[in-house]
């Protein structure tokens, strides 16, 4: 009966240089974070995922423009342009493995529980970033 009647520590002022380097986020707390973070890197090169797709469909003249800008005949070295585009790779995978999972969660509230989120978000996390390297090596020309 002693364990039910101790008491739990209190943090009043945290430390954020002290204590928010020690702090273990758990795997669910990642890809919420993760999440947001994608979706925000999505909104914010939305310009440039217009342009890719404009550029890749408007002519065959267009298309050889987009193809060069990835070899760096463009306004920006084509190593750094696949780096954008394989970080918005991570960006639209992450953001709807992670979609799915809510999804998931919303429908099947029985089924909602701590191992369940637990898992589901280390399974959300190995298939995006999985994905993301075997897309990566497709884009970087790998194979």
């Amino acid at each position: 009966m002693p364990e039910l009647t101790r008491k739990r520590p209190e943090f009043r002022n945290i430390n954020a240089f002290k204590d928010l380097t020690t702090y273990r986020l758990p795997a669910a707390g990642w890809v919420s974070i993760l999440h947001r973070v994608s979706g925000l890197l999505m909104f914010l090169l939305l310009p440039l995922i217009v342009w890719l797709f404009d550029t890749s469909v408007s002519s065959e003249i267009s298309f050889e423009r987009f193809t060069s800008a990835f070899a760096g005949g463009g306004w920006l070295p084509g190593w750094l342009l696949k780096l954008v585009v394989l970080a918005l790779i991570w960006a639209y995978l992450h953001h709807f493995i992670a979609g799915l999972r809510h999804l998931w969660m919303d429908v099947s509230h029985d089924a909602v529980s701590k191992q369940f989120g637990k898992t589901s978000a280390v399974v959300t996390l190995v298939l995006s970033i999985g994905l993301t390297v075997v897309l990566g090596a497709k884009l970087f020309g790998l194979y």
